[in-house]
């Protein structure tokens, strides 16, 4: 988003009070934040932002793209800060293609401090736009592509249709405590 919403919260579907829900696949994202020995990281801070059901961003410049009409109940953007396990959820929708980006994602941001330790992109698995997409075409070894795939699972007991998906991510190196003391000071 080129400004960030009032509502920063990690249920992208309600903004604030409001009654009315985001229009999408509702989806439970779930995971874990693991440095590179498999430990999770406490007090990491998960950003997340995606277009909306009708494939516009939370931004000015697709909002006024000719033919769009931006879905003013979906937060767009989310945050949360991770347990001592590691654990993050959100709830939002499945992605979507929009023009441009035949890939539907949701776009990832990991943060601990005041340091910016991951940019991504959480990808769908299977989905046929995949093969196209500039930008996961961008990671050109065939692990790293599969390393940003993820289910989006049916919840077999939901009457609404709502999915899940569970990501894991593993950071190559996190800031310890004398890093972070360092960036203070």
């Amino acid at each position: 988003p080129d400004k960030l919403p009032l509502d920063q919260d990690n249920d992208l579907l309600i903004i604030n009070d409001q009654l009315t829900p985001a229009v999408g696949t509702v989806t439970n994202l779930t995971g874990r934040v693991l440095n590179a020995s498999g430990s999770p990281v406490k007090d990491a801070t998960i950003e997340i932002w995606q277009c909306d059901a009708n494939a516009v961003y939370l931004h000015t410049a697709d909002s006024r793209r000719k033919g769009t009409q931006r879905d003013a109940n979906f937060q767009g953007f989310g945050r949360f800060t991770t347990n001592s396990e590691g654990e993050y959820r959100f709830r939002t929708i499945k992605p979507v293609p929009y023009p441009g980006r035949p890939a539907p994602h949701i776009h990832v941001k990991v943060k601990r401090g005041d340091r910016e330790l991951l940019t991504t992109q959480i990808f769908v698995r299977g989905h046929e736009g995949n093969a196209s997409d500039g930008v996961l075409s961008s990671a050109r070894d065939l692990v790293d592509r599969e390393l940003l795939m993820a289910d989006f699972k049916p919840l077999p007991d939901s009457k609404i249709g709502e999915c899940a998906c569970q990501f894991d991510i593993v950071l190559g190196r996190t800031p310890d405590e004398s890093d972070l003391r360092r960036e203070r000071s």
